[in-house]
């Protein structure tokens, strides 16, 4: 009985050790991988998994760095069909490193210049006891910079580039000229004092780059700063002048290596399922932004398919717990065909370009088109609904994540990108400090997506024309020319919805974009459910599109911007609260239904009625709870409840694990620029610029009035916005966006109907003439 015991305990610990494998930095790979002696690599418990007798393997890591060698690539091959799992061993910080750890001998140069050999393959990020350093660049990094951390509109200037001996292998970055994005190039060479470059891919609206947010980067001349290094590919030297308080002799050294860390991928015929990663800490991924790049149908996008954490042709794999940082491109993308996968709990921050992307197949499209001006003629449309085929994701989800300054070098990018893919389920993730939108739906293939419970923020950070969620939507009824489109829809309406099949839902999120909309469906966005969100700051458009319903949700300090509507949109805006009037622009029909919505004062809603809207609607002050702490529901005695708004839960948006929670930032809540606003603030730093009412007869009498009304402007101090706008100390603003600024209260709420622009055209009394400027207001 004894040895029947010996011998059960010895088989189940066999099999124990069979079924999970460990692994540590000190481990090696001789070993049998059990706790006591741990391999050494991911891929060879990899191995060891794959011939395992049972169906569930766990690889467990141990606390450490682990330099990634190789791409670890997960195949069913690989896995051999079984249910697999990575994740680190009891929450401890197991990391999983795409760079390259140096043991350099470093030699001190010219004045704090430090210079060590590298050999093997050149990298564009070089960290020094795990903190990023600067690729030398003009201008200089500055943190408070809101264009690429710096931009200079002499950074290509010919006197600069002859100061530049041997510049081929250095990079130039520049916003679009329309601020629609980004282009990069690579220099290649210098021929009789101009520059040879390559690149330009990144954006599908071509276009000049901007004239001054550019910079120049890995030019050895611009070398002259603390935290700045150089890498001379040809001699193989990296020169470096360290930050205040870094030893380069002491430092641990790491330079990015691997472009994508971990792929999980099958076959259409063979998808993989059933992965599962947990608890990783992803890092040091190289740089992507010079890599092929493809359009994603007529969206404003190209992209570079890949990531550090890649899935293609996946099943019920999940991502959770796990931190992105310090990548150089892509952090997580589910390509083409995935199914009920998702992305969980993850913590992304420092990422080069977007943190999770969703992005389907082209060949999926049924008639795709490439370009903005591109469009396929009805004679020659495949007319079928829906999907050609299944290379897209489907049924995933992405939850519960907290994202933030991302998109560092790649300025298209987004918190979560969505293309070419259906039934896409976005909930409580937290995302803020991004370049361009937080949330970004780039088509109308093929709808279904929930977007739920998301706080999303400091949003359109260094571009333009967008919103904290955008969407565009050129599918197959979409043209260019808009006499095109409008009599291609009359006579076929059922293109409509030949992509758009299903509807979008956004509902019960915290949305705030202070340099753009709230919410911005584009360019033939349709079939569309918005309700129960709360906009902060840019209000809610519509441009063209159909069949696109938005109700019951709050529009603070802003309102309602219908865009160039469709004859017959059947769009409808019903039992809103908002505080501004509407903002129309090339408005003939008002849709289905404009109505029973609630406005702030009186004015707004007789302006609105006079367009032949809201007829049911009522004003007054909406009487919320407590603004000043985020809570927006009414009070009983609210005229929005007459209109039938009805409240919703103001205490569950963003990310709701704990640990994220902790981290994540919230929104600025704003001031209500209501009347109490206006009756009660006398002065005010606006732009940078301190700003008072015109006050009494005296002001009147001192600046040469025609009545007491007006904004003074007391002092534009040096690096403020307005700094270089035009407008001078003792200024007297009159009007702004052609109204009249009475109070800084309106001037603000103007304010807030153009920020979408970048500038302000305003009128002020100057010396008692009129001068007319227009305002930077980023």
């Amino acid at each position: 009985m004894r040895l029947y015991l010996l011998f059960f305990v010895f088989h189940t610990l066999t099999l124990q050790a069979q079924t999970r494998f460990y692994v540590a930095p000190s481990g090696k790979d001789t070993n049998p991988g059990t706790l006591a002696l741990p391999l050494a690599s991911v891929g060879k418990a990899l191995e060891k998994a794959r011939t395992a007798p049972q169906q569930t393997v766990e690889i467990l890591l141990r606390k450490g760095t682990y330099y990634l060698p190789e791409t670890v690539r997960i195949t069913p091959q690989t896995s051999n069909d079984k249910s697999l799992t990575i994740s680190a061993f009891q929450k401890e910080k197991a990391e999983l490193s795409g760079g390259r750890k140096l043991a350099l001998h470093w030699q001190k140069t010219t004045g704090n210049t430090w210079t060590a050999r590298v050999e093997g393959p050149p990298f564009e990020q070089l960290f020094l006891n795990g903190k990023k350093q600067i690729l030398a660049r003009y201008p200089n990094y500055d943190a408070k910079a809101h264009v690429f951390n710096g931009t200079a509109a002499d950074a290509l200037s010919d006197q600069r580039i002859s100061r530049w001996k041997s510049p081929e292998g250095g990079f130039i970055h520049a916003l679009h000229q329309g601020e629609w994005g980004d282009f990069h190039y690579r220099i290649t060479g210098k021929t009789n004092g101009k520059l040879q470059q390559e690149g330009g891919w990144q954006n599908n609206r071509p276009a000049p780059l901007h004239p001054s947010e550019r910079f120049v980067e890995s030019v050895f001349e611009e070398l002259d700063a603390p935290g700045e290094w150089f890498y001379d590919r040809k001699t193989q030297l990296l020169s470096l002048i360290p930050p205040a308080g870094i030893n380069p002799e002491t430092a641990t050294v790491v330079v990015s290596h691997l472009k994508s860390l971990i792929e999980l991928t099958g076959s259409r015929e063979k998808p993989l399922k059933e992965v599962r990663i947990r608890g990783i800490r992803f890092v040091n991924a190289e740089r992507t932004f010079m890599e092929p790049y493809e359009p994603l149908l007529r969206s404003d996008w190209m992209l570079y398919r890949g990531a550090a954490v890649f899935l293609e042709n996946t099943e019920q794999c999940r991502i959770d717990d796990c931190e992105f940082a310090d990548l150089g491109g892509n952090a997580l993308m589910m390509s083409r065909y995935n199914r009920k996968s998702a992305v969980e709990g993850c913590h992304f921050h420092d990422i080069g370009a977007s943190a999770i992307s969703f992005v389907g197949d082209s060949s999926a499209v049924r008639s795709p088109a490439f370009r903005y001006e591109e469009f396929v003629p009805y004679g020659r449309m495949d007319l079928k609904p829906g999907p050609k085929n299944d290379r897209y994701p489907a049924e995933c989800v992405a939850a519960n994540n907290l994202i933030h300054d991302i998109g560092q070098i790649e300025k298209q990018s987004a918190g979560v990108e969505i293309a070419m893919a259906s039934g896409i389920v976005v909930r409580h993730n937290t995302i803020y400090q991004v370049p361009r939108s937080g949330i970004n739906i780039g088509d109308g293939t093929w709808g279904g997506h929930l977007l739920e419970f998301n706080d999303v923020f400091d949003t359109v950070l260094e571009t333009g024309d967008h919103g904290a969620f955008n969407s565009w939507g050129r599918d197959r009824f979409w043209h260019p020319n808009r006499q095109t489109m409008d009599s291609l829809v009359a006579a076929h309406p059922e293109l409509i919805r030949l992509d758009a099949q299903q509807t979008v839902i956004i509902r019960n999120n915290r949305f705030r974009c202070d340099h753009g909309w709230d919410i911005d469906l584009d360019d033939g966005s349709s079939n569309y459910h918005i309700y129960n969100n709360v906009l902060l700051n840019g209000g809610l458009k519509f441009r063209e599109g159909f069949y696109r319903t938005a109700e019951n949700n709050i529009l603070i300090n802003n309102s309602f911007h219908p865009h160039v509507w469709f004859k017959n949109s059947q769009d409808i805006f019903r039992k809103n609260i908002v505080m501004r009037p509407y903002f129309p622009i090339g408005i003939k029909e008002w849709g289905q239904e404009v109505d029973f919505n609630l406005f702030l004062d009186q004015a707004a809603l007789e302006k609105a009625r006079q367009s032949g809207t809201d007829f049911h609607s009522a004003f007054g002050d909406p009487a919320f709870v407590q603004a000043d702490a985020g809570n927006y529901q009414v009070s009983p005695t609210s005229p929005a409840l007459k209109t039938g708004f009805q409240n919703f839960p103001m205490n569950q948006f963003g990310v709701q694990k704990a640990s994220l929670r902790a981290l994540a930032r919230a929104p600025k809540l704003p001031v209500l620029l209501d009347h109490r606003f206006e009756e009660s603030v006398q002065e005010l730093v606006w732009l940078g610029a301190s700003l008072r009412n015109v006050q009494g007869l005296g002001d009147r009498s001192a600046f040469g009035l025609p009545d007491e009304k007006g904004v003074i402007v007391v002092n534009i101090p040096k690096g403020s916005l307005l700094e270089n706008s035009g407008l001078k100390n003792g200024d007297v603003i009159r009007t702004a966006n052609q109204e009249e600024t009475p109070n800084l209260g309106r001037l603000v709420a103007i304010q807030q109907q153009v920020n979408w622009t970048g500038r302000m055209a305003v009128t002020v009394i100057r010396n008692q003439q009129t001068v007319k400027l227009t305002l930077p207001l980023k």
